[in-house]
């Protein structure tokens, strides 16, 4: 099998910070998350770059990929060293954390969901957490079952309060059958998720064989774009449109944020581009983001006879020069 580089499909140095992986991996999911980018090879390049953040934002898992060295490369027969991963236990990695109920079967309703396993690459060395394969202590083979991985889409305010989803999620089919079979999960989702978080439901993944521990279910959110308010990590951006009085007068104006409206007061000479703070009104967290209000003057239309001589009387009355600092 190739190896993967997975600090290439990050566009990473390998002396990358944990905020570098982070950072890298938000911006590539916008890029190309299949539900919003128009490149052609979007899913493929949104899978890869998936497994790439699931090993390095993971300190073992990028400690053990690390031991391999820099000197692999692409298009060589890659098999993982006897003892790689020795003095590593890849369970125990702490991630968010969501909560879920296996109702089985179809519900009603449910959401269309398929999760995605990762490459042969990534199995060789991590195998969902443990060696695909292994003997049980009485003797029967068991086999472990394999991390899945899928995205979930909220609204900003869901981010915000938390949500409920019903995923129907694919499975294998059953011994004997060819027919892939579906189970519903029930999901509960914390408050305070941010883009391109990985949320993680332990044993929700794909089934084991025999006595083998199944796997896990990684969903990593997306979160749609808002109608108003623009989220830039914790904190949420809005551009508040405003009179030209109100801006050179002073208002205090009803303005919407993710926990309800609040009162803005406008200081006077407001100019636009003047960026106003409401802290801990951001996306819900330890601590909260802020909300920034950024002002947009916007003029009247000079449409009617009395607008129009209102603006000349401004003209000749106001000593103003907007480009005097020129």
């Amino acid at each position: 099998m190739e190896f993967r580089d997975y600090y290439q499909t990050l566009g990473l140095q390998r002396a990358a910070s944990a905020d570098d992986i982070r950072k890298a991996y938000r911006r590539l999911a916008r890029k190309y998350h299949p539900d919003v980018s128009k490149e052609a090879d979007a899913l493929e390049r949104f899978k890869q770059m998936q497994e790439a953040y699931e090993v390095l934002k993971d300190p073992k898992k990028r400690a053990a990929y690390d031991q391999l060295g820099a000197n692999w490369k692409q298009g060589e027969q890659f098999r993982p060293p006897p003892d790689f991963g020795a003095g590593f236990d890849f369970n125990q990695a702490r991630r968010g954390r969501a909560h879920a109920a296996d109702h089985g079967g179809e519900a009603g309703g449910a959401h269309s969901f398929e999760s995605e396993q990762f490459s042969d690459f990534f199995s060789s060395l991590f195998g969902g957490g443990d060696q695909p394969f292994a003997a049980a202590a009485d003797g029967p083979r068991r086999r472990n079952g394999r991390d899945q991985h899928a995205t979930i889409e909220l609204d900003l305010e869901e981010a915000h309060r938390g949500a409920v989803r019903e995923l129907t999620l694919q499975q294998a089919p059953a011994p004997g059958s060819t027919t892939p079979g579906e189970r519903t999960l029930r999901v509960t989702l914390p408050a305070g998720v941010t883009e391109g978080q990985s949320v993680r439901l332990a044993g929700q993944g794909e089934p084991a064989v025999g006595k083998g521990r199944p796997g896990d279910l990684y969903l990593m959110v997306h979160i749609r774009p808002h109608r108003s308010l623009e989220l830039e990590g914790r904190d949420v951006k809005l551009t508040l449109p405003v009179a030209p009085w109100e801006a050179a007068l002073g208002a205090t104006l009803t303005v919407p944020t993710l926990g309800g409206s609040v009162d803005l007061r406008i200081p006077p000479q407001s100019q636009s581009g003047s960026r106003l703070r409401l802290r801990g009104r951001g996306l819900a967290g330890d601590p909260p983001g802020d909300q920034y209000v950024v002002l947009k003057v916007v003029l009247p239309p000079a449409d009617t006879p009395a607008a129009r001589e209102l603006y000349e009387r401004m003209r000749t009355e106001l000593a103003f020069d907007p480009r005097a600092s020129l």
